[in-house]
């Protein structure tokens, strides 16, 4: 089911595709090709329309004539999707590639986790896939700001799962201020998105804390304004990067509209069409015609 969450775990792999590698490698231990080519594939696997066959981000590792790993990162928070699907995932990416599959399956829930772990039975006979699995126990606690800086995505995930612990966010805080990466603001809205309201309330009160050490020029511009104000400047960020992750191309007068939105409610409101919609005017219909 699609979320902002959701959504946003699938940008964070669709932007960094090293990240579902350096999982599999670095915190499973999966063999991998060795190479430094690592693309986004097109993610329908068909040549008809279908919901069955396009999975959430799919990786694949060597050269486009010649592919040597292709890795489906599939984002679950419930136990909805049927495991079979995964098996289909895996059988079609090989068919259209050639080579070796991993199935990679985020699940922020524990439970949910479980029940992708263990085999697939795809229904053909001597075909059963073994899905890797990461839950929130294989997520690391980042509490050493070093280690936030060199991995923010993972940080970021962090923050989704063990936010809770105030120094998973300190970490990640430190991280984002010392950052040099463009990119730096952005692993914050990652962040603040798949949190859970009660994170994101630490998350609030730690980066706009006059005596939080990180209360750096950057600190005051993104985070230290009016809580008003950031709440709203948040939640227009969220609609914005929610509708990026579906893909819905967003003009300018439609962006000036979302940004200036100074209004917490309405703001929310587009954030859950944002999730679901399929075209921009599904956004913002209700609104119009309210205020008519």
């Amino acid at each position: 089911m699609s979320s902002p969450r959701h959504d946003t775990l699938i940008k964070l792999f669709h932007d960094r595709p090293k990240l579902a590698v350096e999982i599999l490698r670095d915190l499973m231990g999966v063999e991998l090709p060795a190479t430094p080519l690592i693309r986004v594939e097109n993610s329908t696997f068909n040549t008809r329309p279908s919901d069955d066959i396009e999975p959430d981000v799919p990786i694949v590792l060597g050269p486009p004539q010649s592919p040597a790993h292709a890795v489906i990162v599939e984002i679950q928070q419930d136990k909805s999707k049927d495991p079979q699907q995964l098996a289909r995932y895996a059988a079609a990416s090989w068919l259209m590639l050639r080579c070796n599959v991993t199935v990679l399956v985020i699940c922020p829930d524990r439970a949910v986790a479980d029940h992708y772990t263990q085999p697939i039975d795809s229904g053909l006979d001597g075909y059963r896939l073994q899905a890797r699995v990461l839950g929130p126990d294989g997520i690391p606690v980042i509490t050493d700001a070093e280690e936030a800086l060199a991995h923010l995505d993972l940080s970021a995930m962090s923050v989704m799962v063990h936010g809770r612990d105030r120094t998973v966010i300190e970490a990640f805080a430190t991280a984002l201020a010392k950052s040099d990466n463009d990119h730096a603001v952005q692993y914050h809205e990652y962040a603040y998105s798949m949190a859970s309201p009660e994170i994101r309330h630490l998350m609030e009160e730690i980066m706009t804390s006059t005596d939080w050490p990180v209360y750096s020029p950057m600190a005051r511009e993104h985070f230290g304004r009016g809580r008003t104000e950031g709440k709203a400047e948040e939640a227009a960020r969220m609609v914005l990067l929610v509708l990026s992750a579906r893909g819905l191309d967003v003009p300018d007068d439609a962006r000036a509209r979302i940004t200036t939105c100074t209004d917490l409610t309405q703001l929310e409101t587009w954030a859950t069409r944002a999730a679901t919609a399929n075209t921009l005017q599904d956004l913002f219909t209700e609104t119009d015609e309210q205020a008519r």
